[in-house]
């Protein structure tokens, strides 16, 4: 069942899920750099969604809403979700925060890459030239020949940029029959026992402030994710990733507080094109997304 676009709330909710991402991965950093490893981080950040979701539930009585009929689709977003995770957590653990965020805002270069490749789009001229203009991004951000950046960093954070784009169609695909509460609690419900599987081989005594820290991830990461799957919901793709751009103010924010450090000028140059080359893909993809809608309705008209 096709539900209704509120492209405005949609919109909303992206910004609020940006804004609680940036926390996110702020605190994933900062407990990964005082020593915890990162399948222990992981399973933390899942085990703590499950008793948040079922109290929630079982207090408003709507245990109900869990209720599926898609559990093998569930099963494959956690798959890619976790191994996307790690990657993620992998690249904000190595890089400076404002860096590893940019890397992130390369999603939609690689959509337009997969369309393409995998599902035969015609790309236009424009969106070919946006997709050159990000990569061009990219290698500044690297500083090739200039700062040492992490090598292995890099190759996480674009890695997660790229099975972020499956995930994101995983959600939108779900968010046609379920709720973000539902989708949201199988992916826990999945990816906890994926990541206990390590547990015995890297987990290891904690100080006071670390445990808080890793109860933290999990509850901002559970409320983060709920807010993204809820934009998914009410709007598309295309338009709703633009605003994960705003999670790069945060981050730097975040980097100059807690570990005194701004962006280098690398990345003060090559961030801009990054994001440049993401709006112009939204704003293309959105063109595209009325023309086609347009010619369905006039379609419908003729054969009325």
């Amino acid at each position: 069942m096709d539900l209704p676009q509120r492209p405005m709330y949609a919109l909303g909710l992206r910004i609020a899920s940006a804004l609680l991402f940036a926390t996110l991965y702020m605190l994933v950093k900062h407990v990964g750099e005082s020593g915890v490893k990162l399948p222990e981080i992981m399973f933390w950040r899942q085990a703590v969604t499950l008793p948040i979701l079922l109290g929630y539930l079982a207090f408003t009585g709507g245990l109900h809403r869990l209720k599926t009929k898609r559990l093998p689709i569930h099963g494959r977003r956690a798959v890619m979700g976790m191994t996307n995770m790690a990657f993620n957590f992998g690249a904000t653990i190595l890089l400076p925060l404002a860096e590893s965020t940019v890397l992130g805002f390369t999603t939609p270069l690689f959509a337009v890459v997969l369309g393409a490749l995998v599902l035969r789009e015609h790309i236009g001229p424009y969106r070919w030239l946006a997709v050159l203009l990000g990569f061009a991004g990219v290698l500044i951000v690297a500083q090739p020949g200039g700062e040492t950046v992490s090598t292995l960093g890099m190759t996480l954070g674009l890695l997660c940029a790229l099975f972020l784009v499956v995930i994101n169609y995983q959600i939108r695909d779900l968010g046609r029959t379920e709720e973000p509460i539902t989708t949201v609690f199988y992916f826990a419900a999945f990816g906890t026992p994926m990541a206990a599987l390590a547990l015995p081989f890297f987990m290891t005594a904690h100080s006071p402030q670390q445990w808080l820290e890793l109860i933290a991830i999990g509850v901002v990461g559970t409320f983060a994710q709920l807010l993204m799957a809820a934009s998914l919901r009410f709007g598309a793709v295309a338009s709703v990733i633009v605003m994960d751009y705003t999670q790069l103010i945060w981050a730097t924010i975040y980097g100059w507080l807690i570990w005194e450090k701004l962006p280098t000028a690398a990345t003060w140059f090559g961030a801009p094109l990054i994001v440049a080359a993401g709006m112009v893909i939204a704003w293309r993809e959105h063109r595209l997304g009325r023309q086609d809608a347009l010619e369905a309705e006039q379609a419908r008209n003729m054969s009325a």
